[in-house]
């Protein structure tokens, strides 16, 4: 037991655990330590509540968060539960509503609107809604902003013309009001459409909303070149633009792959011991927008332990979708899918997808919460304490104005780039982004020739202008290379040879076992040295690395695609730049080109049969054109 002060504060704690556990059962079930003055401090479930709460008696074996809350504790609480899926919601419910300091807390107390179709009358009305949802009409969502269902609100209602309005607007109205005017409703209220057409736009609507998408277009053309034939212009003039409502409905969203119906992609970014969840809705094939959270937690909670708790408070009160995507594993995922099955009433699958489309929409989740973390931290730490920082640590006599981060990507030597990110006061500039093709020649995977090359070029420019103009406004005061000893001793060379002596030049390595937050710092006249793993300034340098990083592998990729994509449409005779495009929009990539079947090409848009079979041919020069 420890000998300090807070030594019998804590055996008060344990001697309250310690009662409880006298008649503490062996099932089930949800506990609650309480404090002195009635406050629930914590909220824990178990599959077996003894065995778990025994735990909180052995105080050499927790961390110190929880030995603070141990001897805060003086009495428990418990419920039993008959499974441990059921006391995992029992727990979030628990959690949401009485907030205990030492758990983790979704910090979320919006509402989530949603599209509201009532259900028992002649004309049903379509809306938005928030609040508990309710019997008597059906729903579809959630959305992550009013904007999003606002946004689709307005294109349902010019591609299926529903009310909108309240009942008792509807049974007054003696005259179409404005929507029908901007053919954004059908006019119901005063008998512009009968109730069976109306019936068949509520169909349609449905069926749009429930992801049942595939006809519907051809539907809604079949019914426009009837309307034309019969004579009825004006009607076919109205479906012409329910048509073009459609199509900017199927084009509005983004990040959601054919194989998702629905689905909620969750990512956790974790930046200084601080979380930001972003989460993605996918609904009916659509994406309803996304939204970001801050969960409170202790700065050394694991992303997968928070990334748990997260989900059993999000979805406490609202139903979970079919599918939830994840950037990360969570402990106990079984539990976690089976208790989100209870809730929905039916399977949840829960995933970490490893490739695919899937795994690229959780990449871009996780990309967004990153970058809203990010955005978070600017502005509760400033940017000019950070340079100060900066500053100090490398022996400026102010803060840095322009920092250069340096980093080169390529695949044994082929298709080669190196590039240059800057960052300064306002935070990373964009626009001063360069990339440099490597041109050569250089021994494929020479990394020291390759950043030769990029200072030789970028610094050569800048020499001469700074000569000819008493100045460079682009002169940097720091260059950060990424790299050991040997990376900063080349690169100092290569600066000493150009003449560059006045820009502090940085190296920074991971450790031996490439942890994150054990980089080694090589400036000159002092040994390489470490920061403080939780260091704001170790945060900053370590973004700045990894923006080149990022922008080094995401130019590569661009440039060796180009390249794929130029030796292998390019050289086929007759394919110009139409064809070329019409092949890649049909297959996507010229690998389908390369795999697809004659049939396949012949049946292409805007390729011709000839055509085809000059592509098929090329691609396989075997084949005798019989």
């Amino acid at each position: 037991m420890d000998g300090d002060v807070t030594a019998t504060p804590r055996l008060r704690g344990v001697e309250a655990i310690q009662q409880a556990l006298q008649t503490m059962p062996l099932s089930s079930g949800v506990y609650r330590m309480i404090g002195e003055k009635g406050e629930v401090l914590y909220v824990g479930k178990a599959r077996i509540l003894k065995r778990r709460v025994t735990s909180y008696t052995q105080l050499g074996k927790l961390p110190e968060r929880l030995r603070r809350m141990v001897s805060e504790t003086v009495a428990m609480e418990i419920v039993t539960t008959h499974t441990e899926a059921e006391a995992l919601l029992l727990e979030a419910n628990y959690i949401k509503r009485m907030k205990p300091r030492f758990n983790i807390l979704l910090r979320d107390d919006k509402s989530y609107p949603w599209i509201m179709m009532s259900d028992g009358d002649a004309f049903p009305q379509i809306a938005k809604h928030r609040g508990k949802l309710v019997k008597g009409a059906s729903y579809w969502g959630p959305f992550a902003s009013a904007w999003a269902v606002n946004q689709t609100l307005n294109l349902l209602q010019r591609v299926f013309l529903l009310r909108s309005c309240s009942d008792a607007v509807f049974n007054a109205r003696t005259r179409p009001c404005l929507l029908f005017q901007i053919k954004r409703c059908s006019a119901p209220c005063v008998g512009r459409i009968d109730q069976a057409d109306y019936a068949h736009l509520v169909e349609q609507a449905r069926a749009f909303l429930s992801g049942q998408r595939n006809g519907l277009r051809d539907e809604l053309v079949r019914e426009m070149e009837e309307a034309a034939a019969s004579l009825a212009f004006e009607r076919a003039a109205t479906i012409r633009d329910r048509i073009r409502g459609f199509a900017a409905m199927q084009d509005s969203s983004v990040i959601n792959p054919a194989s998702l119906e629905d689905a909620d992609i969750v990512a956790i970014a974790q930046v200084a011991g601080q979380s930001c969840i972003q989460v993605f809705f996918i609904r009916g094939g659509r994406n309803n927008g996304n939204r970001a959270f801050y969960p409170l937690h202790a700065r050394d909670e694991a992303p997968g332990e928070v990334l748990g708790a997260f989900l059993s408070q999000f979805y406490d009160d609202k139903p979970p979708p079919a599918q939830i995507l994840l950037n990360c594993e969570i402990a106990e995922h079984d539990l976690m899918a089976d208790a989100l099955g209870i809730k929905r009433g039916r399977k949840v699958e829960i995933l970490v997808p490893q490739r695919g489309e899937k795994r690229a929409v959780v990449e871009h989740a996780e990309t967004n919460a990153r970058e809203a973390m990010e955005r978070k931290m600017a502005e509760s730490t400033a940017q000019a304490k950070l340079l100060d920082g900066v500053a100090e640590l490398f022996g400026l006599d102010a803060a840095p104005r322009r920092i250069e981060i340096y980093d080169n990507s390529h695949i044994m030597g082929a298709n080669a780039y190196g590039v240059m990110v800057v960052a300064g006061p306002e935070g990373f500039d964009r626009r001063s982004y360069r990339k440099f093709a490597i041109r050569g020649p250089i021994t494929p995977g020479d990394d020291f020739a390759m950043m030769r090359e990029v200072l030789e070029r970028r610094f050569s420019r800048a020499l001469r202008e700074r000569e000819a103009e008493g100045g460079s406004a682009d002169w940097p005061d720091i260059v950060l290379i990424d790299g050991g000893a040997g990376q900063y001793s080349a690169v100092r060379a290569i600066l000493d040879e150009l003449g560059v002596s006045d820009v502090t030049l940085v190296a920074i390595a991971k450790g031996p076992d490439r942890d994150a937050g054990r980089e080694w710092f090589h400036v000159a006249d002092r040994p390489a040295f470490q920061l403080p793993p939780r260091d704001p300034v170790l945060y900053y340098l370590q973004r700045l690395r990894d923006e080149s990083h990022r922008f080094a592998i995401s130019t590569h990729r661009a440039g060796r695609s180009k390249a794929l994509v130029k030796s292998e449409l390019d050289e086929i005779p007759g394919v110009g730049a139409a064809r070329k495009r019409a092949l890649l929009n049909q297959f996507g990539s010229a690998r389908g080109v390369r795999q697809a079947g004659l049939a396949e090409l012949e049946a292409t848009p805007g390729i011709n049969r000839e055509t085809a079979r000059v592509v098929y041919g090329h691609f396989h020069p075997g084949w005798s054109g019989a």
